[in-house]
Order: structure tokens, then C-alpha cells, then sequence
């Protein structure tokens, strides 16, 4: 975990010696992400912009796999890294800044990272983005082990890559309409509860029976656009609802309104507002998101109690730039509650809502805000 996170284990009172060692398992593609902030606008054609700040980091589902390991949760992460200089930034950025479990990951010879550029601008973002797939591994996962080399990998991509995922807790997929991992099954079949979200359907058909793997699924988090149009419903809320037919846990989030759950076994449903908050960037939000609520989900708090974390941490990660960089530890955390009700502004009955977080929190905290990004790939020591 990064060394400034105080270590805090929100699972300490439900773990036992039979547990698996893994919390949470996801694989994906790892970009360096590369961002700058500050712009008052959109590049224009044919000029030169500068930007007041820049950062850089891993982004992709490192983005997912680093808000998670701050959280306190054994992470486990397989995915594909160039054996150029940003890839074994990267590598050494999650494993041993993080301290994210890589042994599932592999270094593929004569492959570059796939690279992003991000400009956040006006509360919005763009990006341009470069890379290849990544050739299949010339062994199964996990058995060629972590680091710099292995064999000479074959050019088609492997579609099964992780054939074996380790025992979890947790696992957290990316839908795609029409296609089906078979990790996913597999990690659902040996105990471990799915979590889901979806992308944009380019097909257009917004067929729920297409994603085949949300049988599987514990949790689908889609936003309400995703979510309506999934459901040919005309509100979140319906929509969340007819998800919850479908899935245990359906989370609907909405934006600026916050985020509205539907308890499919029970009925319940809870909505949660968003924190009004000044966005710097909004890269990698969602995937801070799902990781506060994958953590309450696995700690067992009540489902609004979830909600209300997973908005907390996804609006913390906003007012910082560099995807990964601004998923926020439980120092954040605790920065932001001990500030928050300092303010003679603030609505108790709102600050209510988060009180649950006092049993949690370490007692002192670090100073307010906290900035993480630093424009460059990394300095020499």
C-alpha cells in the first residue's frame, strides 16, 4: 500500500484462518496514463495550449486495482506490461508503491505500454490514447511468473488470459455485449462474488441476455444511461429495479444526484446524494467508485452506508488529478471528516449520514489536501 496510508484493514473483524489470501481479483489493461489539468479549454487546431499542472501514473485497470490496495484490500491484479521504461515504471509503481499482487501479471517481451493523454478541462475530460493488444503469454498465467522476461509470446491475443484466477473474495469484470470470459465463471464457481459494470453497447442493441456473464454477477454498477437504456426504461430508479431482477445488487449511479441501489434479495433499495465537490479531473471516478462499494460490500455495511462511502471516496478522487493517483487512502479520508465538521456550513443531518465512518478512521490525520501527482514518470534516487 502506498507508505503515507495509515493501515487500516476494513475487513480485520470478518477474516479467518480459512479465507482466501486474495480480497479482490481483476484483470485489464494497464495504460500510463499521462494528464494534464488547468486548461481553460479544449486544444484548438493549429495552436499550442499549456496546462497549470500535469501528472503521471498507471492508469487503465490500474486505476481500479490502486483505489482498491488503498482501501485496505488484498488486491490481485493480472494483466500484460511492456518491457519498455513505462512499463516497468508501472510494474514497480503497483507492486511496490501499492503493494498490489503482480504475480498473475507478466513483462512481454518486444511489446510497448499502451500510453493516454488526458486533458481535464471545464469539469469534463479528453483523451487520445496509443497501443496494441498484448500477444498471448507462451504459458498459462501464473506459471511463468512474475517479471522482466519469459519466452518468446505467439502474435494472436489470448482472449482466456486469466485462465486460473487465484481464489477471492471478490472479482470485478467489464461487460462486453456478446462476449464471455471464462475466468469469470470460473472465479464465481470457487466462491468469490462478481462485481460488473458495462461499457457503451456499439451495437445499439442494449441487450441484457448479450452480456453473458452477468449470471455470474453478485453487483452491476451501470450509470443511469447505461441502466435505462439496458432496461427500455425512462428512470434510474425503474431501471435499477428491473435490474435488480436480474442481479442481487443493482447500483444505478447518477451523476450529480449520487447513486441508487436496489437490494434484489430483499427488496431494499437506498439512495445516496453526491457530494458536491470542485472537480480538478474526473479520471478514473467510476472505478473509485465501484472500489468503495466492493469494500463496504465485503466489510457487510449496510447497503446505504455503502453508497455513501463508495460517492465519498469517487468525489475525494475528483478533486485530485491522474486516475490512480487521486483514488484516495483512508488518510484522505480522514482528512476530509475531520475538516468536514469544522465548517459551520454544513448540514448536520447530512454529516450524519457518514458517521459510521468514526469507528473506522484512524485518530489523527494528515493535513488537508493532500496532493499525490508529480509531473514526471519518476526520479532517480
Amino acid at each position: 500500500m502506498s507508505t503515507d496510508t495509515p493501515g487500516i484493514d476494513p475487513l480485520l473483524a470478518l477474516r479467518a484462518p480459512q479465507d482466501p489470501a486474495c480480497d479482490v481479483f481483476l484483470t485489464g489493461t494497464v495504460f500510463l496514463d499521462i494528464i494534464f489539468t488547468g486548461l481553460d479549454s479544449a486544444p484548438v487546431r493549429g495552436t499550442e495550449s499549456w496546462a497549470r499542472g500535469m501528472g503521471s501514473s498507471p492508469g487503465g485497470v490500474a486505476n481500479m486495482a490502486t483505489a482498491l490496495a488503498r482501501l485496505g484490500l488484498h488486491t490481485s491484479l493480472a494483466a500484460a506490461f511492456g518491457d519498455d521504461h513505462y512499463g516497468e515504471y508501472c510494474w514497480d509503481a503497483l507492486e511496490q508503491g501499492e503493494g498490489i499482487d503482480l504475480s498473475m501479471s507478466r513483462t512481454v517481451p518486444g511489446w510497448h505500454s499502451p500510453v493516454t493523454v488526458s486533458m481535464a478541462y471545464e469539469g469534463e475530460r479528453t483523451m487520445v490514447s496509443h497501443g496494441h493488444e498484448a500477444p498471448a503469454p507462451s504459458a498459462v498465467p501464473g506459471q511463468a511468473g512474475a517479471g522482466p522476461t519469459e519466452t518468446a509470446p505467439t502474435t494472436a491475443p489470448d482472449p482466456a488470459f486469466p485462465r486460473c484466477p487465484p481464489r477471492a473474495r471478490a472479482a470485478i469484470a467489464s461487460l462486453v455485449p456478446g462476449r464471455s470470459e471464462p475466468w469469470v465463471a470460473t472465479a464465481a464457481r470457487h466462491g468469490a462474488l462478481i462485481f460488473a459494470d458495462v461499457g457503451w453497447d456499439e451495437t445499439g442493441r442494449w441487450d441484457l441476455d448479450a452480456l453473458a456473464d452477468l449470471a455470474h454477477c453478485e453487483a452491476f454498477l451501470p450509470n443511469a444511461e447505461e441502466a435505462m437504456r439496458y432496461t427500455r426504461t425512462d428512470c434510474p430508479r425503474a431501471a435499477a429495479h428491473a435490474l435488480a431482477e436480474r442481479v442481487p445488487l443493482a447500483v444505478v449511479t447518477l451523476g450529480a444526484e449520487g447513486a441508487y441501489a436496489v437490494d434484489g434479495r430483499t427488496g431494499a433499495a437506498a439512495q445516496v446524494p453526491a457530494i458536491e465537490v470542485e472537480a480538478l479531473d474526473p479520471t478514473g471516478a467510476g472505478d473509485v467508485f465501484v472500489a468503495g462499494f466492493v469494500t463496504g460490500t465485503l466489510a457487510d455495511w449496510p447497503l446505504a452506508d455503502r453508497l455513501a462511502f463508495a460517492g465519498l471516496t469517487a468525489a475525494l478522487s475528483v478533486q485530485e488529478f491522474g486516475g490512480s493517483l487521486s483514488a484516495p487512502g483512508w488518510a484522505e479520508i480522514a482528512a476530509w471528516w475531520q475538516r468536514i465538521r469544522t465548517l459551520d456550513d454544513q448540514d448536520p443531518t447530512a454529516l450524519e449520514r457518514y458517521a459510521f465512518l468514526e469507528e473506522l478512521l484512524p485518530t489523527t490525520a494528515r493535513p488537508w489536501p493532500l496532493r499525490r501527482a508529480v509531473p514526471t514518470i519518476g526520479f532517480r534516487q
